[in-house]
């Protein structure tokens, strides 16, 4: 009983908060025809109106996110055709980490050095998670690849550590960015702002929701190298 509800426990921490963020985002996904312009057309108009000069704007299938090193706003096309709350929350949320690069902000350049490294820690890990085993065999000491194992699984859970540190840098994004330039452009009705407050929050913390279910593939891995 105990055992059960500690892993019903452990899923709503790790599922909830990306089921949280993909339900803000689809229940203010509907199209909306009194909107000035789509998600695209936001984006180019802010990189345009904040003369973000060497800025572009591109579509993707890897999700919308903000590429430091082409300097490129990218949106998912339902983000960059839409014409939805949605659309214009995360527009604008991805144009205010592009206002972050372009500003040199300190919170923008450490989380980029933090990035980096968290995929250079998750690349080791796999590949440390991929010699456990022979590393045991060899040397015929367990504890040398629980070592091993220990240090994989810490590689393999920065992303979330990362995401968690940096997540001041996505809630500027959102409210210190996006809501402001939103409010005073008068892009948004009032009756909207609310709603675009709770997409622009799901925004910010889109990163860590996503890497915190990844923290699953470390059980899977410990469940593997337990047979």
């Amino acid at each position: 009983m105990h055992i059960a509800l500690f892993v019903l426990l452990l899923l709503g921490l790790l599922f909830g908060p990306q089921l949280w963020v993909r339900y803000i985002f689809k229940r203010y996904s509907g199209e909306r025809p009194d909107l000035s312009g789509t998600g695209g057309e936001l984006a180019q108009h802010l990189i345009d109106r904040f003369e973000l000069t060497g800025i572009r704007l591109d579509t993707t299938d890897q999700g919308d996110h903000y590429d430091p090193e082409t300097r490129t706003v990218r949106l998912t096309p339902g983000i960059y055709n839409g014409r939805s709350l949605t659309a214009v929350a995360v527009a604008a949320h991805e144009v205010g980490h592009a206002i972050q690069h372009y500003r040199g902000e300190s919170l923008f350049a450490t989380r980029n050095r933090l990035v980096k490294l968290a995929h250079t820690a998750q690349r080791g890990g796999a590949a440390a998670l991929m010699v456990v085993p022979v590393v045991t065999a060899l040397t015929r000491v367990p504890a040398s690849g629980l070592l091993l194992f220990g240090l994989a699984m810490a590689s393999l859970g920065s992303a979330a550590v990362v995401h968690l540190a940096t997540l001041p840098l996505e809630w500027d994004a959102s409210f210190g960015k996006a809501m402001p330039i939103l409010e005073r452009g008068k892009y948004l009705q009032g009756k909207d702002q609310r709603s675009v407050r709770r997409v622009l929050r799901a925004a910010a913390f889109t990163y860590l929701a996503a890497s915190l279910a990844g923290l699953l593939n470390v059980w899977r891995w410990w469940r593997l190298l337990r047979r």
